[in-house]
């Protein structure tokens, strides 16, 4: 299974100090999403980037780029408009376990 990343690129800097009570309420659906899909096995890790620019990532797997398209384009937060989505193919070469 080929694995993915795609980065949630957000709005403004200072996104996560500064988001509106809606933007709050699609990262409650976009954080329980990808609970969802970690707890199936799909999510590698997911998380935000810290500092002035909140970049989010997400590593998955997926059969083919149109399968991990669509996984992306599923993740609330994208799907809502709130954040841009970029997809890239990644190779996972080292994971600490």
């Amino acid at each position: 299974m080929a694995q993915w990343i795609y980065f949630l690129h957000p709005p403004r800097e200072h996104f996560a100090d500064t988001m509106t009570p809606q933007e709050e309420s699609v990262f409650a659906e976009h954080f329980a999403h990808l609970q969802r899909l970690t707890e199936q096995g799909v999510v590698i890790l997911a998380g935000p980037t810290l500092g002035p620019v909140n970049t989010g990532i997400t590593v998955f797997e997926a059969p083919d780029e149109t399968a991990a398209r669509a996984l992306m384009e599923s993740d609330p937060a994208i799907a809502r408009g709130v954040v841009t989505g970029e997809l890239r193919e990644m190779r996972v070469a080292l994971l600490r376990r």
